[in-house]
């Protein structure tokens, strides 16, 4: 299915909205919003593939630029950056609504992902206390940085708890941001519905570095995606 990507932003909200957008030339209604890591940027080799992946099976893709990353073309987030970069996805969440009146998926790689999930389960909080339905429908968790490398005492599950939006999350063997045993244990913690895709011999990169790419991973991840939200809604 042909696409057409153009450069996106949406300067009159604040944080503003700054990235790619993917359209296909026959949409299904449903959107993505993708987020990069701490040292990346919305140019991200697994970004761009996924993108276009998923916007060549129908899905509208927003891969944006964090807040942070806005307002400094490198080097990674500041400590004070978390509450910023996630008011970022929340409005592009926003700006995905007004072009596709169907399911919004979030996703991100690494810190990206862990801003998205964190994001998610603010709002299933205030949803709950509202009776609200959910804003996104399902998270997409690339390469989660459950702890800094060497220190698995350094968990970052603090908010799993809380998080009720259905989430896969996508992880490498060698990633040493988390072991599969580690992740294992921290998808216990959540009470949405969850699915790990493990991805042998990768990295924390996923196996997407420069030019070079697993070809069928994208394709992978959108096939796992779909079926997981088919049996989630």
């Amino acid at each position: 299915m042909p696409t057409s990507i153009r450069e996106f932003a949406d300067n009159a909200v604040d944080p503003k909205v700054r990235g790619y957008l993917h359209v296909p030339d026959s949409p299904n209604n449903d959107g993505l919003v993708l987020s990069h890591g701490a040292g990346s940027n919305a140019q991200a080799p697994l970004l761009i593939a996924l993108a276009e992946t998923f916007s060549a099976n129908g899905v509208t893709v927003l891969r944006c630029d964090l807040p942070y990353r806005q307002t400094r073309s490198f080097g990674p987030p500041g400590p004070g950056d978390a509450a910023r970069d996630r008011a970022g996805l929340t409005n592009a969440l926003a700006a995905m609504r007004k072009m596709v009146p169907g399911r919004l998926f979030l996703g991100g790689h690494s810190y990206g992902g862990r801003q998205s999930s964190m994001l998610c389960a603010e709002l299933s909080k205030a949803a709950l206390s509202e009776k609200q339905p959910p804003l996104v429908t399902a998270l997409l968790l690339l390469s989660y940085p459950l702890h800094p490398p060497r220190k698995p005492e350094q968990q970052r599950t603090q908010h799993l708890p809380d998080l009720r939006t259905p989430t896969l999350f996508v992880e490498g063997t060698r990633d040493p941001f988390g072991s599969i045993a580690e992740i294992e244990q921290a998808l216990k913690m959540i009470p949405a519905k969850t699915r790990l895709l493990v991805v042998e011999g990768a990295g924390h990169d996923l196996g997407v570095k420069g030019k070079t790419r697993k070809d069928e991973l994208p394709q992978l991840i959108f096939s796992e995606f779909t079926k997981f939200t088919e049996l989630s809604s």
